[in-house]
């Protein structure tokens, strides 16, 4: 006890020897900069609702909303209407005055504030039927009709709807514990998505006057309610996306009897919709899990689209702890499936397309919904649904639970490109990926689009490398998202931005999160630990509402890697990496000091002055001399080092000794703001390579220079810095010493 009290005390007394700086009057106190700080000032304090761990707190609440629905669609006039009966479960602490329900149709209805809000410009070379819609055409009433609101006894309920959201004004408030059902009546018309916009709606087929519709937001839904603020009623301005509860839903859809259809949820009435027939190859699908069994040929589809049957058929669909739902519906669909083992449960992957998708998509969609489910799950927790259906809608890319769209055909002559191909397997990826984020890892798009969908390219990459190592992804390398990084600083935000804010939307949200995730991977953290918290971050949130700070929280919490430094300069920053190479000193050892090194205070060691004899490293004069006429180190030929070598060591420990012959100081400037680690790549005049890799934390004493000493056996003809393009450095003409003339960035 006595030793550890004195070797505790011991700096303090040195300190007290010291004389004190002289403090004057122009000196002024500064605030602590460093970029390594701990984010005490950004995060939300922890609490009972959300840990300091990063992990749901004792007091976490969730709400739920069950919705059973009754919904029909006028083929003929592209209308859809329903009702709905929504019980909505209070499981907060608080008691609720009134509801708020998601009318996101409004965004596009008449009096939607969302045109208003955007800035135009002339476009001075327009086409025909563009200006015709623009200019001369009556918009086409849009935006959800509400017929009524009533109670579960059929009373009518007071009701308020401003733009995209609609409050429920309860005659009574819901206590902590109770439920409230009510019900709605609508109506709409389902818009042209490819000439009026929109997440959803139909695609016209001109020459046959068919349609393939996918729909959307199609419904009066809750908005969420939580422990962070209260509601989520944010208007709906077309980017940010969509924060839901979870719940269970029964949903009878009514079409017309010629159309094939999916949606979200298991279908429940199989053999009064389908033939026999059908019946028959589903099942055959259901224990087929090398290659897509189709369930629906493209022969009966063919023959299905030259009609148009005013007779009705309604399609029955249940769901269980989902967040949304969607359809998609056509007489033009063909359908094939195959089973998906993960572990011990069987998954079914569907695609349903039109005949002109083939046959791209009957090759390709379900094997890619497949490899997908396999993947994601591998990274994350075994896919919890009972299906995944990619449905190709041209000119779309969307997702909902279990169900999706996704664009990419064959040209007229049925020629596919390998950039259309990938295109279409990549879109598939995302978009059957955001299953799991963020309609399982419920994460509130209205606010932080990143945690959606950066989190999902991410993924998608992973799944995309896995697939094929030479795949060419657009997003997750690093020197990907370089020419954004580097780009003029009056259109950058930092990730940490709402959803409405963001100029760069694609770069923001999707690629410079995906890139960050996978430096954390491959340099920064490792595979071993990033993916062990990447696992423990997606099943503690889990059909849960996770935050920002969940995720940052969880990383570090599972990892023992302090990662502030880089959430701080990554998320919540535009600063950018640049890395460079200020100077390299060579020198040689010698036993005669120069007179330079005869001035030189000897540094004192912790416990006293450092004893001689001495060796002098001393910096060559010459760095223009090759490195073969450097001068190297023969531990003979300095005599006082043999000598200590001979009279100090045995002859084990000699054996043991290393043999540098050559020494080099390297300092390192950054002149980006971002911290990263330092990877150095040696190449010896013998043309082998050697490589180091120095943490971010070297930077932690001074965030703008670093050093390293280099004792090497064989003399260096090259430093490079970040030779494999690992950190996203925006100027790579100063990563190499000697300098060289570098043809381009972003090669």
């Amino acid at each position: 006890m006595k030793k550890y009290a004195l070797l505790v005390l011991f700096p303090a007394i040195l300190f007290a020897q010291e004389k004190p700086a002289t403090v004057t009057p122009k000196q002024a106190g500064k605030y602590d900069t460093n970029k390594f700080s701990q984010m005490y000032d950004i995060l939300a304090t922890p609490n009972m609702f959300r840990t300091a761990s990063g992990a749901p707190g004792p007091a976490y609440y969730q709400q739920q909303a069950d919705y059973k629905m009754d919904v029909e669609l006028d083929d003929r006039n592209s209308k859809l209407s329903g009702s709905e009966t929504v019980t909505y479960y209070n499981n907060s602490p608080d008691s609720l005055e009134y509801l708020w329900v998601q009318l996101d149709q409004n965004q596009a209805a008449k009096n939607s504030q969302s045109p208003l809000a955007e800035n135009e410009k002339i476009s001075q070379v327009i086409p025909v039927e563009k200006f015709t819609n623009d200019y001369l055409k009556p918009s086409l009433e849009r935006g959800f009709n509400i017929e009524y609101v009533k109670d579960s006894k059929g009373n009518s309920l007071s009701y308020t709807i401003n733009q995209t959201m609609m409050r429920i004004n309860l005659p009574v408030p819901m206590k902590p514990g109770e439920k409230y059902s009510f019900s709605v009546k609508w109506w709409y018309n389902i818009n042209d998505y490819q000439k009026d916009g929109g997440r959803s709606g139909y695609e016209l087929f001109e020459k046959e006057g068919n349609k393939i519709y996918v729909i959307a937001q199609f419904f009066p839904r809750m908005a969420v309610y939580n422990d962070v603020e209260g509601w989520q009623n944010m208007q709906f301005w077309g980017d940010g996306e969509f924060a839901l509860p979870f719940g269970n839903y029964e949903v009878n859809i009514t079409v017309p009897s010629d159309h094939v259809m999916e949606a979200t949820g298991e279908l429940m009435n199989r053999s009064e919709v389908f033939t026999t027939a059908q019946v028959k190859r589903y099942e055959l699908a259901q224990k087929t899990f090398d290659k897509p069994v189709v369930i629906v040929t493209q022969a009966e589809a063919e023959a299905t689209e030259k009609g148009f049957s005013e007779n009705k058929k309604t399609w029955k669909f249940s769901a269980k702890n989902v967040r949304d739902f969607g359809i998609a519906t056509s007489r033009k669909f063909i359908l094939d499936a195959m089973a998906v083992q993960l572990n011990d449960k069987t998954v079914m992957a569907t695609s349903i397309y039109p005949k002109e998708a083939n046959p791209l998509w009957g090759e390709t969609s379900t094997m890619t919904v497949a490899h997908t489910l396999k993947s994601y799950s591998s990274h994350t927790f075994d896919y919890p649904y009972p299906k995944a259906v990619s449905v190709s809608a041209e000119d779309q890319g969307m997702e909902y639970p279990m169900i999706c769209w996704n664009y990419g055909r064959p040209d007229e002559k049925g020629v596919v490109s390998d950039r259309i191909k990938h295109g279409m397997m990549s879109v598939i990826i995302h978009e059957v990926g955001h299953n799991f984020f963020p309609m399982i890892v419920n994460s509130d798009e209205r606010q932080w689009t990143w945690m959606d969908e950066g989190l999902n390219s991410f993924m998608e990459y992973m799944a995309e490398q896995e697939l094929d190592p030479h795949y060419p992804s657009t997003r997750g390398p690093a020197k990907n998202i370089v020419p954004y990084m580097s780009g003029d600083q009056k259109f950058l935000e930092p990730i940490m931005s709402n959803s409405e804010n963001i100029i760069q939307f694609g770069n923001n949200s999707y690629g410079k999160p995906a890139a960050g995730l996978n430096i954390l991977r491959e340099t920064i953290m490792g595979r071993e630990l990033f993916d062990h918290a990447f696992k423990v971050y997606a099943n503690r949130w889990k059909f849960k509402h996770p935050t920002p700070e969940d995720f940052f929280r969880t990383m570090e919490d599972a990892s023992a890697v302090d990662l502030d430094w880089f959430f701080r300069g990554w998320f919540y920053s535009t600063d950018f990496v640049d890395i460079g190479i200020e100077e390299v000193k060579q020198y040689y050892v010698s036993e005669t000091p120069t007179a330079e090194l005869k001035d030189v205070k000897i540094r004192k060691g912790r416990f006293g002055q450092d004893k001689g004899p001495f060796v002098y490293l001393i910096a060559d004069k010459s760095p223009e001399l090759a490195p073969s006429q450097k001068k190297a180190l023969q531990i003979e030929d300095v005599k006082l080092l043999s000598d200590y070598v001979n009279q100090n060591l045995s002859e084990t420990e000699k054996a043991s000794l290393k043999a540098p012959k050559y020494f080099y100081e390297v300092a390192f400037n950054k002149p980006g703001g971002m911290l990263m680690p330092i990877i150095v790549e040696l190449t010896y005049e013998d043309d082998t390579k050697e490589v180091f890799k120095y943490p971010a934390q070297i930077w932690r004493k001074n965030n703008e220079t670093a050093k390293k000493v280099f004792a090497t056996t064989k003399a260096i003809k090259k430093i490079q810095i970040d030779p494999k393009l690992e950190t996203a450095d925006i100027d790579v003409t100063n990563n190499t010493w000697p300098k060289e003339e570098i043809k381009s960035k972003f090669d």
